[in-house]
């Protein structure tokens, strides 16, 4: 049985903001760029308040960000 897992939309909304730099977000949401490689990796889930962060930084409700179930393809 696969565990569940948090998906995000990270990247792509990046690239469709002006190909914002990992650097760039990170710095905007107050953390560092390894950890948005994780993040668009799924290697690593954000706390709720960092999701809520990010979601705020491209002006879009958390669920348009993030997703969670077993279809990480999204």
């Amino acid at each position: 049985m696969r565990k569940n897992l948090v998906g995000n939309h990270i990247r792509k909304l990046r690239f469709n903001h002006d190909e914002m730099t990992q650097k760039q977000l990170a710095d905007k949401v107050g953390v560092t760029r390894q950890t948005i490689v994780a993040l668009e990796k799924g290697n690593y889930s954000p706390s709720l308040e960092l999701a809520f962060r990010i979601a705020h930084t491209f002006d879009l409700p958390l669920d348009e960000v993030f997703f969670y179930g077993d279809n990480l393809e999204q």
